[in-house]
């Protein structure tokens, strides 16, 4: 089914879809459009910065993408090829992918195929976390180019074009949903690592996703516990891509980076009770973990806002933590913009522009020496949550040694430097 037309609802409340408007194909099939129904316009709420409530065609600005926050809601590589794999649509433009996604995309828009009643592509029951071994085997199948049956299937349309570029389905583990991610290949038990880094970045002061091991036969997979639900509501929630590119003047190239989304949040982040100075402050915390123990991965994807009430105030807040695990490249650059340095992946160029997430320099460095002493029990951490010897000493080659071990044991001698050069004081104190 080939589908040039489709048709945005707002699912936050599921017993209660309402309709947003009509997405188009445009750019040769290389864009969708959106325009605001006549009862959205009156009493929604603009989806992302760069949908204002106007009457008129929303176009995109970029190549290859949905405008705005709807491109959040399409399927990423791994969704896309189930979607390939299972529906085997007849062209495969952004439509196809936005409609075969279903019901259970990110954030709380869906598709349908009616402007009248929310009709998404259905799947069946979540999987539950006793299937975990079953799935593993279907997603293998299906990176091996290998068929299915019917039974298999069903069970991978029911969770399976979830997005993101590695294998993962959905499934409910008491009554909640969660992502469950697989690894085929790794030269370390990713899981395990992915899982130890979470947790020890909890320790770090950094709000994470929950996440769990997963024994299946042979391996491990992790699964992470959705923060785009609560219950069986749906928050609203934003790629820091798609906030970034929002307010991104029109013929200018997006600048994706952790000052410029700290910036964000200082404009439109959650007033209450300086809500946004927390997310900043812990933002800057998130890059300097991300730096110590090699997580080059932080590209603007692996980074989400929520909208808090978005009906009344439309402020955004920063989402869990979540992706946090070393990439072991030892690249010495990060994906998002670090500071003066660009993407240089060093404890100078995390704090040099440090008054850009709410903190002067002193504050600054006493955040870095609390994440370096947390990153100091790394190996400890890693073990006691099951990750072998083997796995953490090649770990230890990238984070330990080299630039990244020399900053840390370093680091006293340097930020003693930094307070001599610099006592700015922070643009928020009081």
């Amino acid at each position: 089914m080939r589908h040039d037309q489709l048709f945005l609802w707002f699912v936050g409340d599921p017993t209660r879809p309402r309709y947003v408007g009509q997405l188009r194909l445009v750019d040769a099939g290389k864009g969708v459009s959106l325009q605001y129904g006549p009862q959205w316009l009156a009493d929604g709420f603009p989806l992302s910065e760069d949908l204002p409530l106007v009457d008129m065609e929303h176009l995109p600005r970029w190549k290859g993408l949905a405008v705005g926050a709807v491109d959040d809601a399409r399927p990423d590589r791994w969704g896309e090829r189930v979607i390939q794999y299972l529906d085997r649509p007849a062209r495969l433009s952004l439509m196809e992918y936005l409609y075969y996604a279903g019901d259970d995309r990110f954030g709380a828009l869906g598709v349908s195929a009616s402007a009248t009643e929310y009709s998404p592509r259905r799947g069946g029951p979540l999987p539950r976390l006793e299937s975990a071994q079953v799935l593993s085997e279907i997603v293998h199948k299906i990176i091996a180019k290998e068929p299915i049956s019917d039974f298999e299937r069903r069970m991978l349309a029911a969770g399976g074009s979830f997005g993101g570029a590695k294998p993962k389905a959905l499934i409910e583990i008491d009554g909640q949903q969660w992502v469950l991610k697989f690894f085929n290949n790794e030269p370390i038990d990713v899981s395990l690592v992915e899982h130890a880094s979470m947790t020890l970045a909890q320790k770090a002061g950094i709000r994470v996703a929950t996440t769990r091991v997963v024994p299946l036969s042979g391996e491990n997979s992790v699964a992470v516990l959705r923060y785009d639900r609560i219950g069986p509501r749906r928050i609203h929630c934003i790629s820091a891509g798609t906030a970034l590119r929002a307010q991104t003047v029109a013929g200018e190239e997006p600048v994706f980076g952790y000052p410029q989304l700290g910036q964000l949040l200082r404009r439109v982040g959650v007033t209450e009770q300086d809500r946004y100075l927390q997310d900043m402050r812990e933002l800057l915390r998130r890059m300097v973990f991300n730096i110590l123990i090699d997580n080059t991965d932080d590209h603007e994807k692996n980074h989400a806002l929520q909208v808090f009430e978005p009906t009344q105030y439309g402020q955004y807040k920063l989402s869990p933590a979540y992706d946090v695990l070393p990439t072991n490249s030892g690249q010495g650059c990060q994906e998002f913009i670090v500071g003066e340095q660009q993407r240089d992946s060093t404890l100078d160029n995390a704090m040099s522009q440090c008054e850009l997430f709410g903190l002067t320099t002193v504050q600054a460095a006493e955040t870095v020496a609390q994440v370096i002493r947390v990153v100091d029990t790394w190996k400890e951490h890693f073990a006691e949550q099951g990750v072998c010897a083997a796995d953490i000493e090649s770990l230890a080659e990238r984070i330990d040694e080299g630039t990244l071990g020399e900053q840390r044991r370093n680091f006293g001698a340097s930020r003693r430097a930094a307070l001599k050069r610099s006592r700015r004081r922070s643009p928020f104190a009081g």
